[in-house]
């Protein structure tokens, strides 16, 4: 962070409620703003993120053009009300960040702050001994222009994310984000054609209504209601895709959203569940994805028990009140930017990246006097790499059946001493003086003084999984010798005494 120009701040826990009223996130964030009243009934927020106390800072001390561009950073303990904490550390309510904000005077600079950022947050990983991946991201309640998130992919079912790249260009978007090039296109009539309302007994889901017409998924229309803000709504996606709640959230601007119940389902459209249908809804948006905008004659539900209507058309028949994508990409469809197919991995995040444009600086007058002495707006940035999740989601990757294999970026502790007799003087004092050989070296080293068997020296060593693991025993200190293992590896080499500290510290270096 100091290399890439940043510079170190702590800021307060607590800030009061008031900046965040100002920008709109008090509203936005939801349920998931931590709160708290003072003994005057003041309410304070525990904060989750500080760009409004960042910016209501720079706002009172920066004022030309000459102090930008500014790069504040924090390592700060963080709080998030959130609604099932878990995983561990992965999703708690109390959580620590390292978290950065970029002030610039124009647009160019402002990319300039970003890209720095990006590479900086690359090396910290690189040096961590992780290997992500970087991602198109929604910007959610932070607001601004993009955003990306730094991916970590795993092959356990801790992941967070589904993340789909492509293996050709390079692509990459959470599931949240990511687009698709359409490759499932129904034959598409020249002429529209009549409605018709049939019956279709015992046909709720796509599949049945699919079967008993005899046609293909794609020729229907799901019409999916759902509750924005207590208010309903109608989400329209092609039969064969399902709906992504982040992209609908985003169309409809909404604080909250969720599917309707049945109750809300029937009261929206004056049918069951499984018969709802755009034609002839009243007082309620209809979103309507971009793949069914381009479609004629399509099959939805005819808001009626058991009916559905064939031959539908936009405009004719009902009007959309936005198109805006709202379909879910999933494995195996087209890449957006070339002709391969996206992969889904999992995948754990571990920082995060925001273009914030002027939504706060805006909102908190943070403003400064540019060279002609105008009045402009600060143009900012924020960046945050969540420490306490990182050395979980690297477990979640280096792990194998007897424990952790720690990245020696991370490692608590990069050498583990195991004597196997700790009622041999021999080997106790060999085991000190190389722990203590090890220190003066500048390494981080664990000793194992414990009064165990080998046995179960072993077992721990591999649970905690320090990189480099040393054993001292009898047999092998009457050579002069001591035997070294490497956690990623099951070879065991049998190292001379005299030169173990130079070794493993070459051994270190070739993991780094």
């Amino acid at each position: 962070m100091n290399a890439a120009g940043a510079l170190e701040i702590t800021m307060s826990v607590l800030c009061p409620v008031e900046v965040w009223q100002k920008t709109g996130r008090y509203d936005t964030v939801g349920k998931e703003l931590m709160t708290m009243q003072d003994r005057h009934n003041h309410e304070m927020i525990l904060c989750g993120t500080h760009e409004e106390t960042v910016t209501n800072l720079v706002a009172g001390e920066l004022k030309s053009y000459k102090q930008l561009p500014l790069n504040l950073y924090q390592i700060q303990v963080k709080f998030r009300d959130e609604i099932r904490p878990r995983f561990g550390l992965m999703r708690g309510r109390e959580f620590i960040m390292k978290d950065a904000y970029t002030f610039d005077a124009t647009e160019e600079s402002q990319k300039e702050s970003y890209n720095k950022m990006v590479d900086a947050y690359f090396r910290i990983f690189k040096r961590a001994g992780l290997d992500v991946l970087k991602v198109d991201s929604d910007s959610g309640a932070m607001g601004g222009s993009n955003a990306h998130e730094f991916m970590l992919l795993v092959d356990t079912n801790a992941g967070e994310e589904t993340i789909l790249h492509c293996p050709e260009c390079r692509y990459a978007a959470n599931e949240e984000k990511a687009i698709f090039r359409d490759s499932n296109k129904p034959v598409v009539d020249a002429e529209m054609k009549d409605s018709e309302l049939v019956d279709t007994p015992g046909a709720a889901t796509i599949e049945e209504v699919s079967a008993f017409l005899n046609v293909q998924t794609n020729q229907l229309v799901k019409t999916l209601i759902y509750m924005a803000d207590n208010k309903a709504v109608a989400a329209l996606v092609r039969g064969d895709r399902s709906v992504n709640e982040t992209k609908l959230k985003n169309a409809l601007g909404a604080i909250e959203l969720e599917p309707a119940n049945e109750e809300q389902v029937v009261k929206a459209t004056k049918a069951p569940v499984g018969f709802a249908g755009p034609v002839g809804l009243k007082d309620i948006s209809i979103i309507v994805d971009p793949l069914v905008a381009e479609m004629k004659n399509f099959i939805v539900g005819g808001n009626k028990n058991e009916k559905h209507l064939l031959n539908v058309n936009i405009d004719r028949d009902f009007k959309a009140t936005t198109v805006f994508d709202i379909t879910t990409t999933v494995q195996e469809d087209g890449c957006p930017n070339c002709d391969s197919k996206l992969e889904a991995k999992s995948g754990i995040e571990v920082g995060n990246t925001f273009m914030l444009g002027t939504k706060y600086s805006k909102s908190l007058g943070a403003k400064f006097l540019d060279a002609d002495g105008k009045e402009q707006l600060m143009i900012m940035g924020s960046y945050g790499i969540g420490i306490t999740r990182t050395p979980q989601a690297a477990l979640e990757k280096y792990n194998d059946e007897n424990g952790i294999i720690w990245p020696v970026g991370i490692a608590p502790y990069l050498v583990e001493v195991i004597p196997l007799n700790m009622k041999d003087d021999e080997i106790v004092a060999a085991s000190e003086k190389l722990y203590t050989e090890l220190q003066d070296a500048g390494i981080d080293v664990l000793l194992d003084d414990r009064s165990e068997r080998a046995g179960v020296k072993f077992n721990d060593a591999d649970l905690v999984g320090m990189p480099v693991r040393v054993t001292i025993g009898a047999k092998s200190l009457k050579d002069g010798k001591v035997e070294v293992k490497l956690r990623s590896s099951d070879d065991v080499e049998k190292i001379d005494i005299t030169t173990i500290v130079d070794y493993i510290k070459n051994v270190i270096q070739t993991l780094k």
